[in-house]
């Protein structure tokens, strides 16, 4: 179900906006009638996502952006404020996968780092500058993409289930951090969605993955998108450090 107006009047920025959850989540703010800044470090499926939101109610635009990088982090927040005088949402689906299948005695230290700048930094400098713009309005809500793998974590994936977890105690700690302001801070734990970052993975990993999914099925983007949506939204205004799972019955505490 769609809510026409339920972000009306409100900006919202996604990073991983070129594809798969981040578009998907862009697409339902602007659905229900939010302006929305897709950030991507993918400068051709960044123009492709911005296309094909064109015509739904709320404004999109797009920013190449690297969330690793503080400066081009603080420029993408400190336009969203010059160009619509205000930010009310952010929601970070920035990530990589980084190895599979790969046990730790194989798992080189370059790309471990990759993935802890990409998920776990991009996350911190995200959370940063949102919390600064949001601070002199006394209004926000920050969405962090963490995952079952950083409760649980999986086997051949060290990168990644360290990066996650890192973002699930990013989570707790500034949204206890900031809980006497009207800003929330709170993460998601998706189980597997089918997504294009899929693609990146070894099957072996797949396989675990989706073997302890107790509904037997992948999560789709959409129903990723309507839970964000509640958790952005200003009714979700009595959860903060919180972290929700999506995961089909894998994880439950």
């Amino acid at each position: 179900m769609i809510f026409e107006n339920r972000f009306r009047g409100q900006v919202a920025i996604v990073t991983g906006g070129g594809s798969g959850i981040g578009l998907g989540i862009g697409k339902r703010i602007a659905q229900e009638g939010g302006a929305v800044i897709l950030a991507d470090i993918n400068e051709p499926a960044l123009a492709k996502a911005q296309g094909a939101l064109g015509d739904l109610p709320g404004p999109v635009d797009a920013l190449r952006t690297d969330v690793t990088s503080e400066a081009e982090v603080r420029r993408l927040t400190r336009i969203a404020k010059e160009e619509y005088g205000r930010l009310d949402v952010v929601v970070n689906c920035a990530g990589i996968v980084g190895k599979t299948g790969a046990n730790i005695d194989a798992y080189d230290l370059a790309s471990f780092r990759q993935v802890l700048d990409t998920n776990l930094v991009g996350s911190f400098l995200i959370t940063k500058y949102a919390v600064r713009a949001m601070l002199p309005r006394g209004y926000g809500r920050i969405l962090l993409l963490a995952s079952i793998s950083g409760k649980e974590g999986n086997p051949g994936m060290a990168g990644y289930s360290v990066s996650k977890a890192g973002v699930i105690g990013l989570v707790k700690a500034i949204g206890k951090e900031i809980a006497h302001t009207r800003i929330t801070v709170n993460g998601l734990a998706p189980a597997l969605v089918d997504t294009p970052l899929l693609a990146d993975a070894a099957d072996v990993a797949l396989d675990y993955m989706t073997s302890r999914i107790p509904m037997g099925r992948l999560g789709t983007v959409e129903e990723t998108a309507a839970i964000v949506c509640w958790i952005v939204s200003g009714e979700a205004s009595f959860n903060t450090g919180a972290i929700f799972d999506l995961s089909g019955g894998r994880a439950t505490y």
